[in-house]
C-alpha cells in the first residue's frame, strides 16, 4: 500500500455563524468559481456550532480577516492511503475503519494528532506539518511513502530523525467522551463538476441560508434532529454529505448513489469542545469499528467529531462504543 503525502499545505479555521455573511463571498468563489482561484483543496462543514473550513494557503487569501474565524495554530498536511497504486482522488474509498489499525492507531501510540476528512472519493488524514518526521518514521515500515510534487508523485525516504524517538508503550484506549446520535439519516454523495453551475443556486441556500429553521421531515419536538452539511472540492472532485431531508431537494440524477442507496447514521464525539492536542480520539472511535468490520466515514471539524455508519449498524455500533467506555 501506498501512503501519498499532498503538496497541499493547509490551514483548519472555524467561522462562527454570526460570521458566516462577511465570509459567503470567498467561500462562494472557493467553491463554485475555483477555476478563478488558484485554490485546490477547499472543505466546509456546517455544524450546529459553527462552520469548519480546511483550505489551501491560497484558498485562505480569499478569506476576509475578521474576529469571526479562528485558525488552528498550525499548517496541516494531508496524507492519503492508496492501495494498487493511482492518485489520491480517483482510488477506490478505503473507509476510515480500513486504515485504523495500519495508520491510526500507530500515529496515536507515538501522539501525534490528526483530524480527519473522509469524502464521497477517498479519506484524508490530517497531521501537523512539524510532525511529519515521526508519521514518516512510523509508518515506512508498512506503507511506500511518496510525496506529490507538482501533481507528480515521487518516492521520498524516511528522514532519518530517529534519534530521540523512543519505542511507544501500547496502552488500550478507553472511549472518554460522551456520544450521541442524532436522529436524521445521511447521505454521502457527490455530483459531476460540469452540473455544479445547474444547482448552483441549491448549494448555496443549504450552505449559508438554510440553517435557521429545520428541514422538512424534522418535527419540531425532535430535538435530536442536528444541523449538518459538508461540501468538499479537492483536487477538481465534489463530495457532499446531508441529511436525507437535504437530498430531496435536488433533481433527479444530479447526485451519486450508491447501487444500494445506502443511508449512514451519525456518531457524535465530544461534550464540549476537543481541541486539537489531544490525541486518539480518532483511534478510540475507528479502532471498535474495524474489528467488528463496520465502514465508517469520519469528520473532524473544529470543535467535534463525527462518525457515520451504516443505518442498520447503528445500534450494534452504539452498543460496542459505550462497552468500550466502560469497560477499561
Amino acid at each position: 500500500m501506498e501512503l501519498h503525502i499532498l503538496e497541499h499545505s493547509l490551514k483548519v479555521a472555524s467561522i462562527e455563524k454570526e460570521g458566516i455573511q462577511i465570509c459567503t463571498h470567498g467561500l462562494i468563489k472557493l467553491a463554485f468559481l475555483a477555476s478563478k482561484t488558484r485554490c485546490k483543496f477547499f472543505s466546509l462543514t456546517e455544524t450546529p456550532e459553527d462552520y469548519t473550513i480546511i483550505v489551501d494557503e491560497e484558498g485562505f487569501k480569499e478569506l476576509p480577516q475578521s474576529e469571526h474565524i479562528s485558525v488552528a495554530d498550525a499548517t496541516w498536511l494531508a496524507l492519503n492511503v492508496v492501495s494498487g497504486g493511482g492518485n489520491a482522488s480517483n482510488s477506490q474509498p478505503i473507509g476510515v475503519t480500513k486504515i485504523a489499525k495500519s495508520v491510526i492507531a500507530p500515529l496515536a501510540d507515538h501522539n501525534i494528532s490528526v483530524f480527519m476528512l473522509s469524502t464521497y472519493q477517498t479519506d484524508f488524514i490530517l497531521v501537523r506539518e512539524r510532525d511529519l518526521p515521526m508519521v514518516m518514521h512510523t509508518l515506512s515500515s508498512e506503507f511506500t511513502l511518496l510525496r506529490v510534487v507538482n501533481g507528480e508523485t515521487v518516492a521520498t525516504h524516511d528522514l532519518g530523525v530517529t534519534n530521540g524517538f523512543v519505542k511507544p508503550k501500547l496502552a488500550p484506549r478507553p472511549i472518554i467522551h460522551p456520544l450521541s446520535s442524532p436522529s436524521n439519516m445521511f447521505c454521502v454523495t457527490s455530483l459531476d463538476p460540469d452540473t455544479l453551475p445547474s444547482v448552483a443556486t441549491l448549494l448555496m441556500d443549504v450552505m449559508f441560508y438554510s440553517g435557521g429553521s429545520k428541514e422538512a421531515g424534522a418535527s419540531s419536538e425532535d430535538s435530536s434532529h442536528i444541523r449538518f452539511f459538508s461540501f468538499s472540492l479537492i483536487e477538481g472532485y465534489i463530495s457532499l454529505v446531508m441529511d436525507e431531508q437535504t437530498t430531496q431537494r435536488f433533481p433527479n440524477n444530479v447526485l451519486f448513489t450508491s447501487a444500494s442507496g445506502e443511508l449512514w447514521k451519525m456518531v457524535r464525539i465530544g461534550g464540549q469542545p476537543l481541541g486539537f492536542d489531544e490525541c486518539g480520539i480518532v483511534a478510540q472511535i475507528s479502532e471498535p469499528l474495524a474489528t467488528a468490520d463496520i465502514p465508517a466515514y469520519y469528520i473532524s471539524t473544529f470543535k467535534f467529531d463525527h462518525a457515520l455508519v451504516p443505518e442498520e449498524n447503528i445500534q450494534s455500533v452504539i452498543g460496542a462504543l459505550r462497552t468500550k467506555s466502560t469497560a477499561e
